[in-house]
């Protein structure tokens, strides 16, 4: 039926051969050619022709030429006309074997024979793939051509007619006059025809999957008849495969497969070359204006003039399909596949390396010239070094971490210096590492540390293998790794400076080691500052803050001296790093976010570095402090720094020591790893709590066993920090107070005294007031008080009065809520804590009797609350004002007002035609964190779409201006007045 199918749009040829038997068995003869391309179907045509013709009672002589043929004289002609043939009463006609004749006899006695068979009844002579007959044959058949406008004889003829790249020879009817020969071409099979081929095998098979079985046809019966007979064998109990397979070795028995080769071979070498590099290059090549010929025509070494005519002409067969940006591709990849199959590995990578050469020479982009060296074997020339290390930057650029391990892997087995090997090897080893978080890399780093090279290269390959090893756990091996160092950094103390600072950074995990590095440099540093460097007097900056030794004004002014110190560009890092984390306890937020973008700025986050993630971690705590809670949950990146590395930098975190992070999770994340929990973990579960999340924060906070940790970071103090601040939400004020206690002890142990760092003693004393404990409670809040005021910024100072004023009662605690609010109100940047101070002035004031009065902090706490979308405190906020008797809950803020200043910058963007791509590449944001603020601010303003936001914008801005103008007039009478 499948066959049946295909013939129904061969009718016109059938129809043409028809009229022209009627006209031989009229007595004139003439000779009908069917040309096709391989696999359009022939031979399938020809035996319909025989068919048709017995049927109408015409004898047949029938011969099929092969390619064995061409080399025997007249084997076509004697395989048409064998005794076998001859008809009753005609013995001795038939030329005998033995005879001796020449050729031209020898020809005349086949003619003599072939018009006996047409004297005794009209005649079909039918030659199939006459392009394979011997040359005597063709001749013989050519002047039977000529001689048969006299007899009941009808010469139909298939030939092979295909656009090659090597010119086929003149075909039969060559040399014939026209009026001597009726011509068909046959055309490939259409998409109808074809679906009703697959139809005839498989009637319930979906639309897809007969379009899928179409396309891998190519247009030709050959092809889809082979991948049905496959088909067919794969079918398991009635039931079709899922879907048509993209490579030949899911097909069986091979029917395809071998039909594919056999019409390669068919097209001869020079063809099948071309159509295997087609294969090979797979679409690349030929972009930026580049066509494919010159390309195809040095893979397969073929002259190129050729080459166009060629995809033409397979693409009008449909064996070849253009993508959507005009470039040949085959029809199916399982086409695809089959065209490479026959292609040995050897020669398949000598045309993958010739394109390769072709592409670079010519100039194409890095990325399609190193694909095809990736299947080549290595070049040994610099070229190729220099475009698979620019197409895995491309590819670290997409965040196609992958892609830039293979490139990476495949420039290694490259020629190139020792310092351009290390680099590769560091880069390589830090993806590696991070993509297994195994010891997966480790040993590329450690190779990179030992070749020779620069300085500054045997520095940064020992500071990235060192990350790693203490992300292992392996502190002291990181330590020792470094300290190696020192006798190659004898001519170069400004590396030499940095080794001490970088084993403090890396010594976090081991509090012993940690202690001796802080030692050592607190020592150094006071005989000759010069031996520490910059970087590292900032540390011990930092280090005195988080001991409560020294004020944030103190702190700032030293911080700022260093960074105006010059400094070497390893170093700076470590600097910058450590001066964000020093500013963003001081409340300077703006001062520490140019200090954090700067230090991204030259950062490679696929470098294994102990300050990329430190610099990520600062720029979450701003956020935080900020109160932004949507945008902390909304982008690990832009929230907490979920790349993986190592912690550093302070991050604003307990001590404000670098920790070994895990996994990242996000709520509907994955599990996050058992390496222990992190900052972003730990900002994370308070960022649920405050959005009224506490399901979704429990089971972020259920997710690691701290039990079994040994994590003795600033990280782990960070996340006990967080989940009481979870119990204490919850209602569980002793589970609450256990995890404060906890946090403090393992900070204390740290020499981590300073309230700016996890504030503690505050949350504590909450605690115990809420078990009845009001004297723990006041010693807590007391002593948070005295060492906040020791770094002496509104934050920790605010906190700790708002506490101490709840611990204390009575008209003293009220002093102290008004001190609070007061304190905190100064410092505008800072609002987090200011809700919370409103809250405790509102309930110290209903306390006192004086409810009219305390309606108005609460209601502005409400109101802060809102804006935030900070769910909690708004939530609380309410409850004391129905407390103190107000009937009239505090509004919802919507418009201008109600927008975060995040939102505010991110909408103005959006307002000015910034795609939201452009917007997170402005703001140093991930595009889901912008596309949250611009809900967030859609909300708020009261619009559905991005196009009302301009508007919105515009009629805002005309109100500000004609408030600015009114209050410009009003100024201007009140000082004529």
């Amino acid at each position: 039926m499948c066959e049946l199918a295909a013939l129904r749009e061969r009718r016109a040829a059938l129809d043409l051969v028809a009229a022209e038997a009627d006209r031989a068995r009229a007595g004139s003869g003439r000779l009908v050619l069917l040309r096709g391309a391989t696999g359009t179907g022939r031979t399938a045509l020809m035996e319909a022709v025989a068919e048709q013709a017995s049927a109408q009672g015409t004898r047949v002589l029938r011969a099929r030429c092969s390619p064995e043929d061409t080399g025997v004289s007249f084997a076509a002609a004697l395989r048409l006309l064998s005794p076998g043939a001859e008809p009753a009463g005609h013995a001795g006609r038939f030329p005998d074997a033995s005879d001796v004749l020449d050729d031209r006899t020898f020809a005349a006695r086949l003619w003599q024979t072939l018009c006996s068979f047409a004297a005794d009844a009209p005649l079909l002579v039918a030659v199939d793939d006459v392009h394979f007959a011997d040359e005597l044959s063709r001749r013989w058949l050519v002047e039977a051509a000529r001689r048969i406008d006299r007899l009941p004889l009808l010469l139909v003829v298939t030939e092979r007619s295909q656009y090659d790249i090597d010119p086929p020879s003149a075909g039969l009817a060559h040399a014939l006059s026209p009026t001597l020969v009726r011509t068909h071409t046959l055309a490939p099979l259409s998409t109808d025809g074809a679906t009703q081929m697959v139809r005839a095998d498989f009637g319930d098979a979906s639309p897809d999957w007969v379009e899928d079985c179409v396309r891998a046809g190519g247009g030709s019966p050959l092809l889809l008849r082979a991948l049905l007979d496959d088909l067919r064998a794969e079918e398991r109990d009635g039931t079709l495969p899922e879907s048509v397979p993209d490579t030949c070795a899911a097909l069986y028995p091979g029917a395809y497969q071998a039909a594919v080769s056999w019409w390669l071979d068919s097209a001869g070498q020079a063809t099948a070359g071309v159509a295997r590099a087609l294969a090979a290059l797979d679409g690349d090549g030929m972009e930026d204006g580049h066509g494919p010929a010159e390309l195809l025509a040095r893979m397969a070494g073929v002259d190129s003039a050729r080459v166009p005519g060629w995809l033409t002409a397979m693409t009008r067969l449909r064996l070849l399909r253009p993508d959507s940006e005009g470039r040949p591709g085959y029809a199916h990849p399982l086409l695809r596949d089959a065209v490479l199959s026959g292609w040995s590995s050897v020669r398949r990578q000598a045309a993958h390396r010739t394109a390769a050469e072709t592409m670079q020479r010519r100039g194409d982009r890095a990325e399609p010239v190193a694909r095809q060296l990736l299947r080549a074997p290595a070049v040994g020339l610099a070229w190729a070094v220099g475009v698979l290390l620019d197409a895995a930057a491309l590819a670290l650029r997409d965040a196609r971490t992958d892609d830039a391990q293979v490139l990476l892997r495949r420039a290694l087995d490259e020629p190139m210096p020792a310092a351009r090997r290390a680099t590769v090897l560091i880069e390589l080893g830090s993806l590696e590492f991070a993509a297994a978080r195994s010891s997966a890399g480790i040993p590329r780093l450690a190779e990179a540390t030992r070749l020779p090279g620069a300085a500054q290269d045997r520095v940064r390959a020992a500071v990235a293998l060192g990350t790693a090893l203490a992300r292992q756990g392996e502190t002291r091996a990181a330590v020792d790794v470094l300290r190696g160092q020192d006798e190659h950094l004898t001519d170069h103390p400004d590396l030499a400076r940095l080794l001490p600072t970088a084993s403090a950074l890396l010594s976090d995990h081991d509090r012993s080691i940690r202690e001796e590095a802080y030692r050592w440099l607190s020592e150094t540093a006071e005989l000759s500052p010069e031996a520490v460097g910059p970087a590292g007097r900032t540390l011990l900056v930092r280090y005195e803050a988080t001991a409560g030794r020294i004020s944030a004004d103190a702190a700032m002014r030293r911080t700022r001296a260093l960074l105006a110190e010059p400094v070497d560009p390893l170093a700076e890092p470590f600097l910058l790093g450590t001066a964000a984390a020093v500013a963003q306890w001081a409340d300077e937020l703006d001062e520490a976010e140019r200090l954090v973008r700067r230090g991204l700025a030259g950062q490679r986050p696929s470098l294994l570095h102990p300050m990329h993630l430190a610099l990520l971690n600062v720029r979450a705590d701003i956020t935080a402090a900020r109160g932004g809670y949507g945008e902390l949950l909304a982008d690990p990146e832009a929230g907490a720094g979920a790349v993986a590395g190592m912690g550093g930098g302070g991050g604003g975190g307990a001590g404000g020591d670098e920790g070994i992070t895990g996994r990242t999770w996000w709520p509907g994340g994955s599990r996050p790893q058992p390496s222990g929990p992190a900052n972003v973990h730990a900002h994370a579960v308070i960022a649920l709590v405050e959005t009224g999340r506490t399901q979704e924060a429990a089971r972020l906070a259920d997710a690691f066993d701290l039990g079994r940790t040994r994590d003795d970071s600033w990280e782990l103090n960070r996340f006990l920090y967080a989940r009481g601040v979870l119990r204490a939400a919850c209602g569980d004020p002793a589970g609450a107070l256990d995890d404060f206690l906890e946090c403090g002890r393992r900070q204390t142990a740290r020499e981590v005294v300073s309230p700016v760092v996890t504030p503690w003693r505050s949350a504590a004393a909450e605690c115990r007031l809420a078990l009845g404990e009001p004297q723990d409670a006041l010693d807590l809040a007391g002593e948070e008080l005295r060492l906040a005021l020791v770094w002496n910024t509104p934050r920790p100072v605010g906190r700790a009065l708002r506490v101490l004023g709840t611990a204390t009662g009575g008209r003293r605690g009220l002093e102290l809520a008004d001190r609070a609010v007061r304190t905190l109100r100064d410092d505008g940047a800072v609002v987090t804590e200011l809700i919370p101070a409103l809250i405790a002035q509102g309930r110290q004031l209903v306390a006192a009797g004086e409810r009219a009065r305390a309606r108005d902090p609460l209601r502005e706490a409400a109101e802060r609350a809102e804006r935030l979308g900070a769910v909690r405190l708004r939530a609380l906020a309410e409850e004391a004002l129905r407390a103190g008797g107000s009937r009239r809950a505090a509004t919802a803020l919507t418009g201008w007002e109600a927008l975060t200043g995040s939102e505010r910058r991110i909408a103005a963007l959006a307002a000015d035609g910034r795609t939201n791509a452009e917007i997170a590449e402005l703001l140093h944001l991930a595009r889901r964190t912008v596309e949250t603020h611009l809900t967030s601010t859609y909300r708020k303003l009261g619009i559905r779409r991005r196009a009302e936001l301009a508007t919105t914008l515009a009629e805002r801005s005309a109100e500000a201006a004609g408030t600015a103008g009114e209050a410009e007039v009003t100024g201007a009478g009140d000082q004529g007045t």
